[in-house]
């Protein structure tokens, strides 16, 4: 089931890329719209992180996973560079998993 979901969200997302090219330009001049449209992509990013976390099957799996996921968060939010960011979730991860 999940790989239907995977399949078409890529499907949703590549078709509004499509239509993006055939949207007349006076539609998305306007400040509000590009502000949103700017959102959309991490957003979505957002999302597939967070379900690929955190779900399992068709619950909520609450595991050592969501704690480098907030540590990924906290460093983000201190605006730690990318890899460094990566390299503190998966460390914190592992460290708890090895002491668990």
């Amino acid at each position: 089931m999940s790989w239907l979901a995977v399949c078409l969200c890529a499907a949703g997302l590549f078709a509004q890329k499509a239509a993006g090219a055939f949207v007349p330009r006076a539609w998305v001049s306007g400040v509000r719209v590009r502000s949103v449209l700017a959102l959309l992509p991490p957003a979505m990013l957002g999302a597939l992180v967070l379900t690929q976390a955190a779900g399992a099957g068709d619950g909520l799996v609450v595991d050592l996973r969501l704690l480098g996921l907030a540590v990924a968060a906290v460093a983000l939010a201190l605006r730690a560079p990318f890899l460094l960011v990566l390299v503190l979730a998966v460390a914190s991860t592992a460290v708890a998993r090895l002491l668990l």
